[in-house]
Order: structure tokens, then C-alpha cells, then sequence
């Protein structure tokens, strides 16, 4: 065996263990790895043949100095948010075939630590940045994003600096009330994402989803009928939210939540209380997600296409990583209104 030709296995592959094996240089090797202008079909072939052969992955440090990682980071507060499983996928899906890699960062709650998380994607010189619904103080995302290309998700303020993907939860809010009157209610209150103000997020999508719900009600002279109750998207938040609003004085006949698994935790406060759903609630979430539909829940739901918008956003990141596209945008999608068995005409009192 050619010891020149093949490298121990226990050493790194490098770009001119790479350019030996091919019989090239390493700057046709480099040429091929940037799919460069000019490169023959020939070459091409030689050398992913013998980056297959070696087994060859370029360092990502290496790769960052001569300008790009081909990482992506994701940020999210939490991975048992069903919502944000549909989004990843998304992400994947649109990347899938591209030479990019979706690195995670699950940074929790606190716009502290999603900062942190934040700083050492930047540090670590990923090409880009998909936020979703950060609780990050806006001044840090905008001044990320002028150095770092950055897509927010859900958050409905527009930038010039950083792309957005949004949902129109305006409508998908007032889809959820105008169902439920049709079938007869006026107590329908909303449990909603308590937010922060500090982080200076005009537009967050639990402040849109009130807004509409509010909108809505109005509309349909229920205004006096109009409750919001603050929880975390959790199923601990919104059973307690459940407990607060069905052992009140006058419990409402209807609930709609801004997230499934917050339904899910209404869902398990009825039961405690021995309440039938939809015969004495009637209950709707909101994302759509795998739970939603699971037989023994059957959970009416707006769906936001978590999916699509993922795709979208992962699209949208690549074409300001690569140059296609220098000015920022914002894409919305449109809501639609998932009918299951949590929603009924409401028992008589």
C-alpha cells in the first residue's frame, strides 16, 4: 500500500492530504469546495471522490477565517414547545440538501441568558441567526443583526437590518372568537404569554393575539365579557391559569390559548375539576401542533404553518448569507382555523 496516498487514521485529513490523493493542487480542491466559476465536471468528480474516499470534513474554525462556517444558529426559550419541533423541521427540510449545518441553542426564558446564547453563536462565526420569539431587548438583536445576518421569528416589528416571519395573529385571534360566538358564546377569555416590556418589543405576537382578541370582541359587542390572563406557554401555565379562571366567580363558558401546550395544561384543569370538555368548556389553542390532533385530545386550533414558516425563514437567511439579497423583508402567513371536538355549543346555566 501507498503510505504517501492514504493517511493514518488516527491524523486529521487536511486540504493537501485532499489535493495528494486527487493528484491536484489544493487550490483546485479549494475551487471544487466552493462550487467556484470554471471548475471541469472532470475535476469536480476527482476530488469529491477522494474527499469521499477520505473521509474529509474542512474545519470549521479554518472555514470561518476564510469567511464562512456554514452554521446556522437557532434560538429558542425552551424544546418542549411542540410549535417550535414544526419550525426545526422546517429549518432542516430547507437545508437539507445545502452544505449547512442547524446548530440549537435552547436558551431558556430569561432575555439574559438568550443574550448570552446570542453572543456565542456571533462568537463562534456562524454565517447566521434564526431568533424565534426572543426575549432579547430588541437594540441587541438590531445590533446583532447589522454584522450577523439574522431572521426573527414572530415578532411583528419590522426592521432594515434584520428579515421577519410572522404570523397574522391578529386574524388567527379573531378566527377563534368569531367561531366561538357562532356557536353560541360570550364568555370566551384569552390566556396569554405575559411578555416583558422592558425588552422593547413594540409588537410581540402575544401583544398582536391580544389585540385581536380584544378587536374581535368588540365586534361583537362583548366587550364587557373580555378577559386576559397572563401564563407561561407551559403545560404548568396554563393549568394554572385554568384553575384561576374555572374556580372563579364566573367562569367563562369558552378559553382560547396562544399556544397548544398551554391548552393542554387548561385541558388537564377541567378534568381535575371534573368539568367535560367541550360540554361545559370549550377550549381552542393555537399552532396546530402534533398534539393537537392526538385522538384522546382532539384540540380545536389555529394553525400558523410552523413548517412553512421555518422553510421560509431558513430561505430567506441564505439569501442574505450568500449575497443574493441585501435589503430586509418580512413574510406573513396566513392563519386558518383547525375545527376538532374541544369546541361546542355551551351548556345552559
Amino acid at each position: 500500500m501507498d503510505r504517501a496516498a492514504t493517511p493514518r487514521q488516527n491524523k486529521r485529513v487536511t486540504i493537501t492530504d485532499v489535493a495528494r490523493h486527487a493528484g491536484v493542487s489544493t487550490a483546485a480542491v479549494s475551487k471544487v469546495m466552493r462550487n467556484a466559476y470554471g471548475v471541469s465536471p472532470a475535476m469536480q468528480e476527482k476530488v469529491k471522490a477522494a474527499i469521499a474516499e477520505l473521509g474529509y470534513r474542512p474545519h470549521a474554525a479554518a472555514r470561518g477565517m476564510r469567511g464562512r462556517t456554514y452554521t446556522i444558529g437557532v434560538l429558542l426559550d425552551n424544546v418542549r414547545n411542540a410549535f417550535f419541533a414544526d419550525i426545526l423541521d422546517g429549518i432542516q427540510d430547507e437545508l437539507r440538501d445545502s452544505e449547512y449545518t442547524v446548530l440549537i441553542g435552547a436558551a431558556g426564558f430569561s432575555p439574559e441568558g438568550q443574550a448570552k446564547t446570542i453572543r456565542s453563536m456571533v462568537d463562534r462565526q456562524m454565517d447566521g441567526l434564526i431568533l424565534i420569539a426572543p426575549g432579547t431587548p430588541r437594540d441587541e438583536v438590531l445590533d446583532t443583526a447589522t454584522s450577523t445576518p439574522t431572521v426573527v421569528l414572530g415578532h411583528h416589528d419590522g426592521s432594515d437590518t434584520h428579515d421577519s416571519v410572522v404570523d397574522a395573529d391578529d386574524i388567527g385571534a379573531s378566527l377563534v372568537v368569531d367561531h366561538l360566538v357562532s356557536l353560541g358564546h360570550r364568555d370566551i377569555a384569552l390566556v396569554s404569554a405575559p411578555g416583558t416590556r422592558s425588552n422593547r418589543w413594540k409588537r410581540t405576537p402575544e401583544i398582536v393575539l391580544t389585540a385581536g382578541y380584544l378587536d374581535a370582541m368588540e365586534r361583537h359587542g362583548l366587550s364587557e365579557h373580555a378577559r386576559v390572563l397572563h401564563a407561561a406557554y407551559s403545560d404548568e401555565g396554563g393549568f394554572k391559569a385554568g384553575m384561576a379562571l374555572l374556580t372563579s366567580g364566573h367562569p367563562p363558558t369558552a378559553v382560547m390559548t396562544g399556544a397548544d401546550v398551554a391548552a393542554l395544561g387548561i385541558y388537564r384543569a377541567a378534568h381535575e375539576l371534573g368539568l367535560r370538555i367541550p360540554g361545559d368548556l370549550s377550549l381552542v389553542g393555537y399552532n396546530n401542533t402534533a398534539l393537537a390532533a392526538l385522538a384522546p385530545v382532539q384540540l380545536t386550533s389555529v394553525d400558523q404553518a410552523g413548517h412553512t414558516m421555518g422553510s421560509t425563514a431558513a430561505r430567506m437567511l441564505i439569501e442574505r448569507v450568500e449575497g443574493r439579497r441585501d435589503r430586509a423583508m418580512q413574510t406573513t402567513m396566513t392563519p386558518r382555523l383547525v375545527r376538532r371536538g374541544t369546541t361546542a355549543a355551551p351548556a345552559s346555566r
